[in-house]
């Protein structure tokens, strides 16, 4: 895999030495965490974790624009990843924010002048979006860093289109990613989409007419394509997705249309209504969440998931680990205090909650770590050595204790 030029303040050697265990295990992809134990802290981490390709290529992009343009204007469209240290140094070096994550304007269009350098996120970007860049006069695909991962979703429902499918996004409305997906869908053909399987099965009532199509637009309003027909455009449909979104989910979300389409069209004729897809989470995703599965079969007293809080792929990886055990979402090493206190990110109520005594030097402790796709190296590196100078053990102990 290619080799992403990033800064160094987001490297780190110990969890370099992390990465580099064998990926394989007898040919096979291996999943099994590194585990170790230096005193009386044990640490075992996700084989599989952090910086995914798509964000080491929107990193280096936006790091060589600075360094290579360096008195001109340079705006990102919105964060360039969903980690808030990342998005703070480039803050620090110059960049500007045209708008937030979910599209609210920061800058306004006027202030875009041409000569301006304008970086698309890893995220993508709408038509519409491009289309006001192109009336400015700003060449912005030298700029783009859309995650080749997501270009492939946008290419799956432009072949849907033209099989005269419905793309059925699996997706959060709101998320810079599906607004871009959704986006790109609609210029070849009709789009939706739902969030969970609540919505998909409320979108299979409609398909199989038990729900009034007139009130489609009262519970999919700016989710469906401009003059979407429930008649029409429910008639053969396929599902794609936000690639950070949970696996099991979007699978069984698709299961769940298809058995709809099976019930309305009967088995021999699915294959004109249902276009049967493969499932389109990118490659990071998918280990990342088969690695964390990995994880949890390994005793442990805590799981602590260190990404942004605002980070999907991060989220979903807390939400498998707190099916299993004490699980705390963290930014970075600021989170757990000198008395092992940690002051973590709620998902369900969307709040910052202090538990005490959350790491315990004075006794034996086993801690589950992953990380999310955006959520720099350096970082997991400067909690571990905190936790681990709370147990009395060195950087050169923990360090040799992997070689």
């Amino acid at each position: 895999m290619k080799q992403f030029d990033i800064p160094h303040k987001y490297k780190s050697s110990l969890i370099q030495q992390l990465k580099n265990q064998p990926k394989k295990k007898d040919g096979v992809r291996n999943f099994n965490p590194t585990c170790w134990t230096v005193k009386h802290i044990t640490f075992k981490v996700a084989r599989h974790f952090g910086f995914c390709y798509g964000v080491e290529n929107a990193v280096e992009i936006a790091y060589k624009t600075i360094q290579n343009n360096p008195g001109k204007r340079i705006f990102l469209l919105s964060e360039m990843i969903h980690n808030p240290i990342v998005n703070a140094d480039l803050k620090a070096h110059g960049i500007q924010f045209i708008q937030q994550t979910d599209g609210t304007q920061l800058i306004d269009w006027s202030e875009i002048k041409k000569g301006d350098i304008v970086l698309i996120p890893a995220f993508g970007t709408t038509i519409e979006t491009k289309k006001i860049l192109t009336q400015k006069g700003i060449e912005y695909d030298t700029f783009d860093t859309t995650c080749p991962f997501v270009e492939l979703v946008w290419k799956r429902s432009k072949q849907m289109a033209k099989n005269n499918a419905t793309t059925i996004i699996h997706g959060k409305p709101n998320h810079e990613e599906t607004r871009a997906t959704f986006s790109n869908a609609s210029q070849h053909g009709p789009a939706i989409i739902v969030e969970n399987m609540h919505e998909a099965k409320i979108l299979g009532e409609f398909i199989l007419n038990s729900t009034e199509a007139n009130h489609f637009n009262s519970i999919f309003k700016n989710r469906c394509s401009d003059n979407f027909n429930v008649a029409i455009h429910l008639r053969r449909i396929g599902v794609v997705n936000q690639t950070t979104m949970l696996a099991e989910e979007t699978q069984a979300i698709a299961d769940y249309l298809k058995s709809v389409m099976t019930q309305k069209y009967g088995t021999e004729n699915l294959s004109n209504h249902f276009e049967d897809t493969r499932d389109t989470l990118c490659y990071a995703t998918n280990d990342n969440q088969q690695a964390i599965k990995s994880l949890l079969q390994e005793q442990g007293d805590i799981a602590l998931i260190i990404g942004g809080y605002n980070s999907s792929n991060t989220a979903h990886l807390v939400e498998l680990a707190q099916e299993v055990l004490p699980t705390y979402f963290i930014q970075d090493e600021n989170a757990i205090s000198s008395t092992g206190d940690l002051t973590h990110f709620d998902l369900a109520t969307k709040q910052f909650i202090t538990s005490k005594s959350v790491i315990t030097p004075s006794k034996k402790q086993t801690i589950l770590i992953s990380s999310g796709a955006s959520c720099p190296d350096r970082i997991l590196e400067n909690i571990i050595l905190k936790i681990g100078n709370m147990f009395g053990v060195s950087e050169k102990e923990l360090t040799n204790s992997l070689t």
